[in-house]
């Protein structure tokens, strides 16, 4: 009988440890979704701190409250043993105390962790001046590079040239953030973005006006306002007629198949976007746009001589350029389907004042999801004078002089580029595209200059390359690529540089 009693009573002792281990279990749960939420505003973070130290404060309660009860069963526990005569199993005691210490231990490291997780955010925070929460980020990128011929920028190369190759080591292709989630206005939502990188004298941009200082380049910028389906922007970013772009690693300072079919130029813009259709599918999209654009490279008479920049074609013509878009976008922004039909138009005219042309373009652009792990991109385009967006084989326009009198040609332009893209799961994915710019070599014939090969005799470019991107974890990455550029000259054989890179980022 004294048997059966005291191993009936043993349930007790097994429900307060339960309630330990369970009051643990709420606590684990807790922490995660405190630390996922702690990337918020300052203020909801501090609430999000008060809530977290209640619970603590509750869930000790209930293990003090159960220890006392603990307590209370050895204490019947013993006098039973005593009244009964039946020696005392250490293996109970010794298993209920393993238990229960446990239980504070695992209580103890979680609040240590994190109050650990609570001074490093507090310690890792940037303020501004408006007191809004500040996102640091960015990405440190090594290339490698080995070009079987001379290139135009050896690091960054978009157009293949004559003479030998060259080998070497760039870090100048890093990016560096700042994010900023600003107040209400006018009932939207504000946020603006910067993007610097350090290749401002190797950039292969060549642009007048490009903004860039020293070795520090602004790269993009954006100030935005959302509404539920408005949208209205200030940027200086790619422009709304290409809004895709190739997948590389080792092309970051100018993107993968620049000068080749990718419209890729940074130029100031003001728009606003209207999704006028939305719905479980995607949503059709309007947006519109005023451009600013700089000079391609060969318009000499805009270079900037150091102290100066003088004012582009476009603002001589003292009208900004447009530029429009329609476009079914998918809820998945990133990877799901997206076409759109794209215009642009602007208005130039030359330092001389004697020479006024226009800049216009009509382009279709798309991503397709082809499988689960397959997807098509790109975009297409014809028009003239494009060398301001990233196209006309680096140029607008061409003249020449004779007997005094200038004579110029405004160049027609097409081109485009299609990527395929297969990812092998979260880590690993391979791409493969092709681009090519063409001008007519009959337009641009008759102008060419004495140098053989030289940009400004360029009539096509067409770039080939494929890479496989390894990503083992969300901050690391490294890359293999392949590319042959192949620029073909009015006045020269056709140039054709191979280019082995690799590539290593880590982001922040």
């Amino acid at each position: 009988m004294s048997d059966t009693r005291y191993f009936a009573r043993i349930p007790r002792g097994s429900k307060s440890t339960s309630r330990a281990v369970g009051a643990v279990a709420i606590l684990v749960l807790l922490v995660p979704l405190h630390a996922q939420q702690a990337a918020g505003d300052q203020a909801t973070l501090q609430n999000q701190i008060r809530t977290l130290s209640d619970e603590v404060s509750r869930v000790q309660a209930q293990l003090e409250h159960s220890q006392r009860e603990l307590a209370i069963l050895r204490r019947e526990l013993d006098s039973l043993r005593a009244s009964a005569g039946v020696s005392s199993p250490p293996e109970l005691d010794s298993t209920a105390a393993s238990d229960l210490a446990a239980a504070v231990a695992e209580i103890r490291e979680t609040q240590s962790m994190q109050s650990a997780q609570i001074a490093t955010l507090d310690q890792s925070k940037v303020e501004s001046a408006s007191r809004y929460p500040i996102k640091l980020s960015g990405m440190m990128v090594v290339n490698g590079f080995v070009n079987t011929r001379r290139v135009d920028q050896a690091a960054t190369p978009s157009v293949a040239l004559s003479d030998s190759g060259s080998t070497g080591l760039s870090f100048r292709q890093t990016i560096v953030g700042i994010d900023v989630n600003g107040p209400q206005f006018l009932g939207a939502q504000t946020h603006a973005d910067v993007r610097l990188d350090m290749s401002a004298s190797a950039s292969g941009s060549g642009y007048a006006g490009s903004h860039a200082v020293g070795l520090v380049r602004l790269r993009t910028a954006h100030v935005d306002l959302t509404w539920a389906r408005t949208h209205a922007f200030f940027a200086l970013d790619r422009p709304l007629i290409a809004p895709e772009t190739p997948t590389s690693l080792t092309a970051v300072a100018v993107p993968a198949l620049a000068w080749s079919g990718n419209l890729w130029s940074w130029n100031p813009q003001l728009g606003a976007a209207y999704d006028a259709i939305t719905g479980k599918a995607g949503t059709f999209r309007l947006q519109a746009a005023l451009i600013d654009s700089a000079d391609p490279p060969q318009l000499y008479a805009t270079t900037p001589n150091g102290t100066y920049t003088p004012p582009s074609t476009a603002e001589l013509s003292r009208w900004p350029g447009v530029e429009a878009r329609l476009a079914f976008e998918s809820p998945r922004a990133s990877d799901g389907l997206s076409i759109g039909i794209d215009g642009h138009f602007a208005r130039h005219r030359n330092s001389s004042g004697f020479y006024s042309f226009s800049s216009w373009a009509g382009a279709i652009d798309f991503r397709i999801p082809a499988s689960m792990h397959t997807q098509f991109s790109g975009s297409a385009y014809w028009g003239s004078a494009l060398g301001n967006l990233g196209g006309g084989a680096y140029k607008d326009y061409v003249v020449r002089v004779e007997d005094g009198e200038f004579y110029y040609q405004t160049l027609d332009d097409r081109g485009g580029w299609i990527q395929w893209k297969q990812k092998a799961g979260d880590r690993i994915e391979f791409n493969e595209a092709f681009g090519a710019d063409i001008v007519p070599a009959g337009q641009l014939r008759p102008y060419a200059t004495a140098v053989p090969v030289s940009e400004y005799n360029l009539a096509r470019n067409r770039t080939i390359t494929g890479n496989v991107i390894y990503s083992p974890s969300a901050y690391l990455l490294f890359s293999l690529e392949y590319r042959r550029i192949m620029s073909s000259y009015v006045t020269a054989p056709t140039a054709v540089s191979d280019i082995i890179g690799l590539g290593a980022g880590y982001r922040f």
